[in-house]
């Protein structure tokens, strides 16, 4: 793993910062707060291939990896337009298809995610499961030659802009152990028997949390993804990106608050003309929310890289989303601290940043859960739950 970035993701980066520069934070918040979508956002970056940068060239995408998708999400958050599809969409579903879909469902759904013409949304919570995917009771039973859904999973995003879902459910259980036996089934959103609620969150956000209601829903056999009941591996092969994209929105969002705090310190002058910047109570703070940013980002390359050259990289995807999370959070606070009253105006754009930046230390994967992950499997610790 080189520590410098190539030519081509040094590019990547300049052409994103172009693309998304008129499509500012408060462009961003406008439509956040009015409920409108950021289309035009999301067209710019898929028209120039970026969406799908990650993805197979031969159904349209970049060929190149996770890495290169986390440079533009991280740039989106850098300029205050971080985007829970690029997640969700192109990171979780686009590679979970590339490395396990059939030929037809690559080709059915593979080119349209490369450029952003569909989205797919990704459903696993469940009210009753929460982190134990091992007691999803959401279930698909055969039906002569169909598959028949019933369930309910929350906190689905951008359902209501997705062409379609990525379902995880229950096709069996294993006698032994009393677990669920899972499997991945795609949903067009447009099935009947699917039907969505909106749950109202305290996040300035255009992608809106949904509850799914799965009621007797038909699909057919080219609707599972992969081998039935091997689900679990397969989500898993979609969770890593998931954690490596988070990390990469978070590390954007720190950048977004330490560029304000920092600009904000060298402008404003209270003490006979001496920018604020130049007391240690100001330059320090944010001095030290910016090493840990970096720290965050250096974590996430690293995960990237793992991942992209099939190295185990689940360590590293916790660690990263875990670091990055809690260093956005520090970044946007010390910035707002800066501020002083002012950070709390909405004109200066820095606390409606706040409820994306703190989801994702909850979301995709609890701080806690990746303790317990690093815990057991880092240091050999006994489980705990």
């Amino acid at each position: 793993m080189s520590l410098l970035e190539s030519d081509e993701q040094n590019s990547i980066r300049e052409s994103v910062r172009a693309i998304a520069g008129p499509y500012d934070h408060a462009w961003y918040v406008d439509r956040a707060r009015n409920g409108r979508k950021v289309d035009e956002l999301w067209k710019a970056i898929g028209e120039a291939g970026f969406i799908g940068v990650n993805l197979p060239e031969e159904y349209g995408g970049g060929g190149m990896g996770i890495e290169e998708l986390a440079i533009v999400a991280e740039e989106l958050a850098a300029l205050g337009s971080p985007l829970l599809m690029m997640i969700v969409s192109p990171a979780i579903c686009g590679s979970v298809i590339a490395r396990f879909g059939s030929a037809d469902q690559k080709e059915r759904w593979l080119p349209g995610l490369a450029t952003g013409d569909i989205k797919m949304a990704f459903a696993i919570t469940e009210p009753d499961a929460g982190s134990n995917s091992h007691l999803i009771s959401t279930a698909a039973r055969r039906d002569g030659d169909e598959w028949v859904l019933n369930g309910k999973k929350y906190y689905c995003s951008g359902v209501d802009e997705a062409d379609a879902v990525l379902v995880v459910v229950r096709t069996s259980m294993d006698d032994s152990s009393g677990r669920a036996r899972l499997s991945l089934f795609i949903v067009p959103t447009d099935s009947p028997g699917l039907s969505m609620t909106v749950i109202p969150v305290e996040v300035v956000a255009p992608e809106k949390q949904f509850t799914l209601y799965f009621d007797d829903l038909r699909l057919g056999e080219d609707a599972l993804l992969g081998e039935v009941d091997n689900g679990l591996r397969q989500i898993f092969f979609g969770l890593n990106p998931e954690r490596i994209m988070s990390a990469a929105t978070s590390n954007g969002i720190g950048r977004f608050a330490l560029e304000r705090g920092a600009r904000y310190a060298r402008e404003r002058s209270v003490w006979g003309g001496t920018p604020i910047g130049a007391h240690q109570g100001i330059s320090h703070p944010l001095a030290e929310a910016h090493m840990h940013v970096e720290l965050a980002r250096l974590m996430t390359r690293q995960a990237a890289w793992l991942y992209d050259h099939q190295h185990p990289a689940g360590e590293a995807s916790n660690i990263a989303k875990f670091a990055a999370a809690d260093a956005a959070i520090e970044a946007l606070d010390r910035a707002i601290q800066t501020h002083g009253g002012n950070g709390m105006a909405t004109e200066y754009g820095l606390a409606d940043a706040w409820g994306f930046a703190r989801v994702l230390k909850i979301a995709p994967v609890s701080r806690e859960m990746v303790l317990n992950f690093i815990a057991q499997h880092s240091l050999g610790l006994p489980r705990s739950y």
